[in-house]
């Protein structure tokens, strides 16, 4: 048992790491929405995130085919998983690029844009997320440890935080609007990784989140900053 439990320690910090993602994901992409609907598709999401994955663990043996090569093109061996990671990082820099154009070149009309934030359709686009980050995931999972209930414990306990965590970090990214944009570069670098690990040219996890820390501690250095000039 004790043997199980660094696993299981280890296993739940590498899944909360993964998901960050998709909290801001789905932070980003609630704030569109009034506020009543808000925490309703952000617990939704999750859930939905957690179901999917629990349904992908059942289905061991499927996903693990997910890494054997399809096809091979310009000496690069393409697997249903590379497949669909970079279906994912073209969907989320094509979502990043656009929230980041909605959000620097249009004029801002408020949370609720009936035209464009329907809760339907952006609980579809946190579904299709969240099949690309269940089955990245999943696969980690299965490399690491070799009990299945020790990979069910993870999912279970890590989308109960991201639950727990998914609130406080929408309110913090919805109150400093330059961190909205912060995350969507965030997002940006997520998908490009995602590409490029589909190509087999995988970018280190840790490079990324010490810059995009180093960014956002330089922002809210630069917000101390405005905001003790504008008392002075």
């Amino acid at each position: 048992m004790l043997d199980a439990i660094v696993p299981l320690v280890t296993l739940i910090a590498l899944e909360l790491i993964l998901g960050i993602d998709n909290i801001i994901f789905i932070s980003i992409l609630s704030d569109r929405l009034p506020d009543k609907q808000r925490n309703k598709l952000r617990v939704t999401g999750l859930l939905l995130a957690m179901v999917m994955r629990l349904i992908l663990l059942a289905a061991i043996s499927w996903i693990l085919k997910l890494d054997t090569t399809l096809f091979n093109l310009f000496d690069i061996d393409f697997s249903g998983k590379s497949l669909i990671l970079i279906a994912g990082g073209i969907f989320l820099l094509y979502k990043s690029t656009k929230e980041i154009y909605h959000k620097t070149e249009t004029k801002d009309e408020g949370p609720h844009e009936p035209k464009n934030a329907s809760f339907t359709r952006l609980l579809i686009e946190i579904i299709l997320l969240d099949l690309v980050f269940s089955v990245d995931s999943i696969i980690t999972a299965v490399g690491m440890v070799k009990e299945l209930w020790v990979m069910y414990t993870a999912v279970v306990v890590t989308v109960l935080l991201m639950l727990v965590a998914s609130k406080p970090i929408s309110d913090f990214i919805k109150k400093h609007p330059s961190f909205k944009v912060l995350a969507l570069c965030f997002l940006m670098m997520i998908g490009v990784s995602l590409i490029a690990e589909g190509m087999h040219f995988e970018i280190p996890k840790g490079y990324i989140y010490f810059s995009m820390l180093f960014a956002f501690l330089v922002d809210i250095i630069q917000m101390k900053t405005i905001k003790h000039e504008n008392q002075s």
